[in-house]
């Protein structure tokens, strides 16, 4: 196992108090070699001090005469005070070490795969804790570390952070925070990005939970999903969904697609992928069955979208996303969260814990803040129209 660097605030102190301990040695050895007493009763105020034979009843006597040279660097620190001052500062540094101690935290990130999404919230909780005094590199540790899709490598890096002992641990998306709630129940956890932290069992309620966990959910208001569905595509009867059955963010949404679409004259037809080379398969599987596609933030999905927009654009079928960035990768419209403001909504909270609030006293949250992002030239490549009231309503229009 590799070792663990030496705190740089801890190394340096120990240092200077070496340094003033050596220096108040050899103040103390040269004050005795290079001065003296002056005896009373010596006739010609001579010194008696260290290296003299001088009598003080007027006997012969041999003197070592120091060189002033010796003498010149030490004369001032001599000084009482100076010497009370350079005494004093090895208890003042004691005294200081716990403060400065203090001052480098370290928070451990956890990303169960690398796509824009999942990068904005890291990149926004980066920001916020730099905003709030905490600098990667100055007085923040900082390590992320991605599980590349894999549960199981997610579990293995949640027990390297445990080992860490961090001040906090940050896990991204439903898969990242299971791993870390299932290793840990002391080290203070933030997730951001999960569906349903309830669902998922990382907490009981949205209350604040008395553990260990706390953080921001990207939970989306779904009668406005369907809403946006039918402006897309008016004349939808038939909605489809890739997603992979074993990620439970996934199977929330789609537990209440099924309760909500009937209400609007909607039928869910699902299509599972469990593994991103199963999402261009399941895909087809939808073409002549559904006259829309809905993504929610399905990790495996939206890690390969590509994919997914290519059968689209081959089969005519619009496609419809839960998150914006998905729009810039080729699906007509999304309403949903700014996931960098949702990172620097997840670091408020993270610096909270590292100024000391307990995770278990603070309450899981969301965002309420939706953006409306269109493409038109995917809706021309997948076959449909995009109106002109949605083009008005569009926070932005990829080009």
């Amino acid at each position: 196992m590799r070792a663990r660097p030496r705190c740089g605030t801890q190394f340096i102190l120990k240092c200077l108090l070496k340094s003033t301990a050596i220096c108040l040695i050899m103040c103390a050895h040269a004050r005795r070699r290079c001065t003296g007493q002056v005896h009373p009763t010596a006739p010609d105020k001579r010194h008696t001090g260290h290296g003299s034979s001088h009598s003080a009843y007027g006997q012969s006597e041999t003197t070592q005469e120091e060189p002033e040279i010796l003498m010149s660097p030490f004369k001032h620190v001599f000084r009482p005070a100076a010497l009370a001052a350079l005494a004093a500062l090895p208890m003042a540094l004691l005294q200081a070490t716990p403060a400065l101690a203090q001052a480098t935290k370290s928070v451990d990130v956890l990303t169960i795969v690398d796509h824009p999404a999942l990068d904005a919230i890291r990149d926004g909780i980066k920001e916020e804790l730099k905003a709030e005094g905490f600098d990667a590199g100055k007085n923040l540790k900082w390590e992320y570390q991605s599980a590349q899709g894999s549960p199981a490598t997610a579990a293995q890096i949640a027990r390297k952070f445990i080992g860490d002992k961090p001040d906090a641990i940050v896990a991204i998306a439903t898969p990242s925070a299971q791993a870390v709630v299932a290793a840990t129940k002391s080290i203070p956890l933030v997730y951001a990005g999960v569906t349903d932290p309830v669902a998922a069992q990382l907490v009981k309620s949205w209350e604040p939970s008395g553990t260990n966990v706390t953080g921001v959910s990207d939970k989306l208001p779904l009668d406005k999903q369907i809403a946006l569905i039918k402006r897309v595509v008016p004349h939808a009867k038939r909605v489809g969904m890739v997603y992979n059955p074993g990620e439970a963010n996934s199977v929330v949404v789609v537990n209440e697609l099924k309760k909500l679409l009937p209400a609007q004259g909607l039928t869910l037809v699902e299509s599972a992928a469990p593994r991103t080379v199963d999402i261009a398969p399941a895909a087809k599987n939808l073409i002549g069955k559904v006259d829309v596609i809905y993504t929610s933030t399905d990790n495996n999905v939206v890690s390969a979208y590509e994919s997914l927009v290519k059968v689209a654009n081959e089969a005519k079928i619009p496609l419809v996303a839960g998150d914006t960035d998905s729009v810039k990768r080729g699906a007509i419209a999304a309403l949903g969260i700014n996931y960098y403001k949702l990172g620097r909504q997840t670091g408020t909270v993270v610096a909270r814990i590292l100024k000391g609030e307990k995770p278990g006293a603070i309450a899981s949250t969301g965002s309420n803040d939706l953006e409306l992002f269109v493409n038109p030239g995917a809706a021309a490549k997948q076959g449909a129209t995009l109106s002109a009231d949605l083009l008005k309503d569009a926070k932005e229009t990829v080009k």
